[in-house]
This record gives structure tokens, sequence and C-alpha cells, in this order.
């Protein structure tokens, strides 16, 4: 079995990998691109995967255009991603080509740490305390609690769960809005999105934490911001298409939401003349909220015990079925 991954991931887990899977044979794509098999560089075209592993590092200043090029010409028969997120093309077309797709969902407790932080700096005004150090005054200011505000957060999927757990540790009220809704989430109520315009006139943050795709297009659109309440705050760490970023503008030069936090937004990164960057009432951040480093041990993980599972034949964990991506 020949695996294909990063240089960086080989260093830090193949004795792991080999222990999980004894015979197992690696392809290390390096930082340039260039693959590598034992102590040789090989041309693409002896490079036959039947399995790889996409790491975070290849996003971050890696070479990830050439593993997914890699990916559509050899067409491995397994892919396993770091990431949660399929709504990138070519997983679809990898689908369609036979690979079987799975995901890793690591990334629920960075990025829900982030959005209470998030919260906590706008409910706080933490900024103010900073400019007044700076200027060596001391002047206490009374701020917003959590406690008694109630949440409102679209999408209960791994992301969703991890920030309502810490919503309620702080004493909100903690509404879910899910497809299918279990019965089982951490939550105060947890409602299908049929009634999410009834809700967002209840709510004091609204978290955006659902996929995209196009049932989810604009989902936070011009009809849905005039319901929100007066000081109310928006966070989207799901999709930047959940927000009709227009109608967003508006509502902020109104005054309600009172401010938006956007981890992420329709064009990454914005244009330079884009007004996300400079209105008052927009806390920007360059789709980094998942950067927790804990993700890169979880994410390891989750593709040792799948890889346990490939070998033994069994069900792979969190497979993504062709059409769903």
């Amino acid at each position: 079995m020949l695996l294909l991954l990063s240089e960086r991931a080989f260093i830090r887990y193949a004795d792991r990998i080999a222990t999980a899977a004894p015979g197992i044979e690696f392809i290390r794509m390096q930082d340039d691109g260039d693959l590598v098999f034992g102590d040789r560089t090989i041309p693409w075209e002896d490079a036959t995967p039947d399995i790889a592993w996409l790491t975070a590092d290849f996003f971050n200043g890696g070479p990830v255009r050439k593993f997914f090029r890699l990916m559509l010409d050899t067409k491995p028969a397994w892919l396993q991603s770091s990431g949660a997120g399929t709504d990138h093309p070519v997983f679809q077309m990898l689908l369609d080509g036979g690979t079987r797709l799975t995901t890793s969902h690591v990334t629920g407790i960075p990025i829900a740490e982030f959005v209470v932080r998030a919260v906590l700096d706008h409910f706080q005004q933490a900024s103010t305390w900073t400019a007044e150090r700076r200027e060596h005054r001391w002047q206490a200011h009374d701020f917003r609690e959590i406690h008694g505000t109630t949440w409102l957060i679209v999408g209960l999927g791994n992301i969703g769960t991890e920030v309502a757990i810490r919503a309620k540790a702080f004493g909100a009220t903690v509404v879910g809005v899910r497809r299918s809704p279990t019965g089982q989430e951490p939550v105060d109520e947890c409602v299908s999105p049929a009634k999410l315009d009834a809700l967002l006139p209840r709510a004091d943050v609204v978290v955006l934490a659902a996929p995209g795709g196009t049932d989810t297009m604009h989902l936070l659109d011009e009809k849905k911001l005039a319901l929100l309440r007066p000081r109310s705050v928006v966070v989207n760490v799901g999709r930047g298409s959940l927000v009709d970023e227009d109608a967003l503008r508006v509502a902020l030069d109104r005054g309600v939401p009172e401010v938006a936090i956007l981890d992420v937004t329709d064009e990454e990164p914005p244009p330079k003349g884009s007004w996300l960057w400079d209105h008052p009432r927009v806390v920007l951040t360059p789709h980094s909220s998942a950067g927790g480093t804990g993700r890169y041990e979880r994410a390891a993980q989750a593709f040792i015990d799948n890889l346990v599972r490939w070998t033994k034949d069994e069900p792979l964990a969190h497979e993504v079925v062709a059409g769903d991506s």
C-alpha cells in the first residue's frame, strides 16, 4: 500500500503510521511539489498512490495546487482530508472519479474558543483598556455579560456543538438550528431552519457555523438582517457565502447588528478597496479561527484511526457520499 503525504507529515507521523499499517510505503511531496520515494526523487508519472492524506501544511504555504493536480491525475482509492469542508469543486471531481473521500472534524475546539473570545472582546470592549493603558490612564468601564444572553447557533455540526457547549458554560441560553434535530444536542432548544425567522429577533448573538452550498447561499440576507434585535452580534465562522455582504453593509450602517465578526468572507481575501477592511462595525480576521495547534494531533489520530479501518476493510469515519460535497 502506497501513501502520499507531505514531507512534514512524514517527519512527524511516519513511525505511528507504519505501526498502524505495517508494510506501508510512502511518497513524500516536498514544499516545491517534488515527489520523493525512499531516497530518490521520482517523476510524477511514476507516482501511483493507493491512498493520500491532505494535511493543513499543504494549504499553509504548501503545494496544495500540485497535490490536487496529482490527485486528479492518479485517482487514489481513498483520500483523507484534515479539514471538514468539501465545497471546493475538486472534491466532487475526485468523488466522480471513484476516489473515496473522508474528512476530519478536528477544528471545532479552536473555532469555538475563537467565537467566545471574539464576543467577549466586543462585550467587554477590551480595546478600550488597551488604548487607555497606552495613554497611562486608569479608567474603569462597565461591560456586557454573556450570562443571560441568548445565542442562536445556525449549524450544529462539530463546530456549532462546541460553540454551544462553551456558551452554555457562561450561562447563556442557546438555541440551535439544524436540518434534522435529534433531541441530543447540547442546547436549550433545537429547531429546523424553517423557524429561523422567528428566532432571529430573540438572539443577542447569532453564530453562523453552517456549511456552504446552494441551500445556504445568503442565508443571512436583507430580510433576515432586518429581523435582528438592537445590540445583536453576528459571528460568521462558516462560509462567506452565508451572508449577503451588500445587505450586511446597509444593516451595519443602520446600527443593527451592532457588530459583525467575520472570519470568512465571500471573496478571500477581500479586494483592497472592499468596505469590509475599514468599516467600524466589522471585526475581520483572515479565515484563521481554526488555527489552534491542537488540531494537528487530532487530525493525525483521525487519519491513523481511519487507516486501521481501511486495512481491515471496515467502514470509514466521516466518509463523504458522492453528490454531498
